[in-house]
């Protein structure tokens, strides 16, 4: 448990800083961390970081695949776990 736990901590923290550092990267005109990397964050798990990174850095705020797929894919994976921890009660 507590494995899972620091994992979701770690992934969160990337995805939280990625979003600020691709932030600068914008206002710098430099190279760009691709969306589909923040995407595969936020599936395995990184969801909460990157949208606080949104909020933070109000960075992707406008882009209907973060504002509206972010939250959507948290609430998919809330979803699974709150069935997992309700199939383990009824055995």
């Amino acid at each position: 448990m507590y494995v899972v736990l620091i994992y979701l901590l770690l992934v969160n923290l990337c995805s939280y800083f990625m979003m600020g550092a691709d932030k600068r990267k914008a206002q710098e005109g430099t190279w760009r961390t691709p969306e589909a990397t923040f995407m595969t964050l936020a599936v395995i798990g990184g969801a909460p970081g990157i949208m606080l990174g949104m909020k933070h850095y109000h960075h992707k705020t406008k882009h209907a695949k973060f504002t509206i797929g972010v939250p959507v894919i948290l609430c998919v994976q809330i979803g699974v776990v709150i069935y997992y921890f309700y199939m383990m009660n009824l055995r």
